[in-house]
């Protein structure tokens, strides 16, 4: 994992051992992950367009193209292929101000 994924590998999987991340689910099917950083930060992602919400995706991965993924996208990918995603459901108007909650912190 370290040869493909460089510098992410390691702290992504200590997000997996740690079970910080959170799938978030609505009614309707929708769906979106919350990771709780190391500096214990929550950070959403969205493993279906491949985007996180922490500075370093932000820089790293969009401005600079230097890696392809935060350890916040990898942490949701391992976790969905070894089963260790915790589950939450909520309605549709919470994953709204979940949402909502995110570009109100960007702005």
């Amino acid at each position: 994992l370290k040869f493909i994924f460089g510098p992410s590998a390691v702290p992504a999987l200590d997000l997996v051992d740690q079970r910080s991340v959170t799938q978030v689910m609505s009614p309707s099917g929708r769906t979106a992950y919350q990771v709780l950083g190391s500096s214990g930060k929550l950070y959403t992602c969205y493993s279906s367009c491949h985007f996180c919400t922490c500075p370093a995706f932000g820089f790293t991965v969009l401005q600079k193209s230097e890696s392809l993924l935060c350890k916040h996208i990898l942490a949701v990918y391992l976790s969905q292929a070894m089963g260790a995603c915790q589950e939450l459901s909520v309605s549709e108007e919470q994953l709204t101000s979940i949402l909502l909650a995110e570009e109100e912190d960007e702005g």
